[in-house]
C-alpha cells in the first residue's frame, strides 16, 4: 500500500515537538553553565595565584574537569539529536518501485525506436581495462 502523502499522526508531531523544545532548552542550560563555569575559572585563576595554596589548585582542576565535562555533554546532546532526527527521516522516506516486465523482442523494439528511459552513456574514465 502506497500514498502520495506521508501520515503523522499528531502523537509523533507532540513527540517531536518536545523534543525539539527540551532540546532547546538543556542546549541552552549548558552554555549557561559553560560560561558561568568559564567566569568561575578566571576568578579561582586568580585565587590559586595569590594564595598559592595546594587546595586551591586541587579545587580549580576539579573546575576545569566540570567545565570540559560539560563541553561534552553538550557535544553528546547534539549527537544525539542529529541521531533522532535522522530516525524520523529515515521513517519518512517512501519507497517507490516501478517494474516493466517486458520481453527481449519488445525490448529491443523500445531501443530501436529510442523510447529508453535515462540512458546514459557510460563513463569510460570508470571502467577498468582487462
Amino acid at each position: 500500500m502506497t500514498s502520495d502523502s506521508p501520515q503523522h499522526s499528531s502523537t509523533q508531531i507532540a513527540t517531536t515537538d518536545k523534543q525539539k523544545s527540551d532540546y532547546d532548552y538543556s542546549r541552552e542550560t549548558y552554555y549557561e553553565l559553560i560560561e558561568k563555569g568559564k567566569d568561575a575559572l578566571e576568578t579561582m585563576i586568580e585565587v590559586a595565584r595569590e594564595s598559592e595554596h595546594p587546595r586551591a589548585y586541587e579545587v580549580l582542576s576539579g573546575m576545569i574537569k566540570n567545565v570540559s565535562d560539560v563541553n561534552d555533554r553538550l557535544m553528546d546532546l547534539n549527537k544525539k539529536m542529529k541521531d533522532i532526527e535522522k530516525k524520523e527521516d529515515v521513517k519518512q522516506i517512501e519507497n517507490q518501485q516501478n517494474n516493466f516486465y517486458l520481453s527481449t523482442a519488445e525490448l529491443q523494439k523500445m531501443m530501436a525506436q529510442g523510447e529508453a528511459i535515462d540512458v546514459d552513456e557510460p563513463d569510460t574514465k570508470l571502467l577498468r581495462e582487462s
